[in-house]
């Protein structure tokens, strides 16, 4: 099972010249699957959420999820159970024991990329308490601006819209303690990006993008971490929206949004 799952990574990664990339149908993604993670990584699609795990850092290159109100309103009280990624090898990812004291030496959170509190209405939101959906985040950044975002990204749905899509992922930009503990050699990102869609009608959507560093305060806005699409891209080496009209995704991906934005999140 994980070469053939390496094998769809590779072809996800691989273009050749004179041939389009290949259309992968999964209902998390929306403007197509985020391009360019390493051919080596493993692609896994979950129920709530997919995501392509990297051998080198151990954490995912990127995670894509969809919301609607059959994940988000409810309660269903799951607890936070931490597990490894059954469908990696043991040297691909880490172990819930590879996390002990980090917390108190370098003050790294488990951090989740799809959030348990969007699915505390699914049966499945277990599934976000794999490892290979968390990261280490410090706890200010982890508790303040981040958790502020999953927060606003769950009242879209509570608004009233339909679905919402999300994609987000990890930055290496500078070199992060590791985890004390750990006993697998892996690499702490140094930051984060988020990319939501909102569909607003046929062919229509607002979006938004947001880098937040791993050094955020606790009480920094989340209307301080906007940046552009383009600037997520550039700066994780992903394509985004590449399957949209090339005229629309150029320029929607160097569009802030500045103004919806400050509407949705107050």
């Amino acid at each position: 099972m994980k070469n053939i799952i390496q094998l769809m990574l590779l072809l996800l990664t691989t273009t050749v010249v004179g041939q389009s990339r290949p259309e992968i149908h999964c209902k998390h993604f929306f403007g197509g699957f985020p391009f360019g993670a390493p051919a080596t990584n493993d692609l896994i699609i979950h129920d709530i959420y997919a995501l392509s795990s990297n051998d080198e850092t151990k954490f995912a290159d990127w995670v894509a999820y969809r919301l609607t109100i059959h994940e988000v309103d409810g309660e269903l009280g799951l607890e936070r159970n931490w597990k490894s990624e059954e469908w990696l090898d043991g040297d691909e990812t880490l172990e819930a024991s590879d996390y002990t004291g980090a917390n108190g030496s370098e003050d790294y959170e488990r951090g989740h990329q799809a959030p348990l509190g969007s699915f505390k209405n699914s049966l499945l939101a277990s599934q976000t308490n794999l490892l290979s959906n968390i990261t280490p985040q410090k706890s200010d950044l982890n508790q303040g601006p981040w958790v502020k975002l999953e927060d606003a990204v769950r009242d879209l749905i509570l608004q009233g819209n339909k679905e919402v899509y999300v994609m987000t992922g990890p930055l290496y930009e500078r070199t992060m303690p590791p985890l004390p503990k750990a006993n697998e050699t892996h690499k702490v990102p140094s930051g984060y990006w988020k990319v939501v869609i909102l569909p607003s009608g046929p062919n229509s959507f607002q979006q938004a993008a947001f880098i937040m560093d791993q050094a955020s305060g606790r009480n920094d806005s989340v209307i301080s971490k906007i940046v552009s699409i383009d600037e997520v891209e550039k700066r994780s080496g992903l394509d985004l929206l590449w399957q949209l009209d090339d005229a629309q995704e150029n320029n929607i991906e160097a569009n802030t949004n500045m103004a919806w934005i400050k509407a949705w999140i107050k």
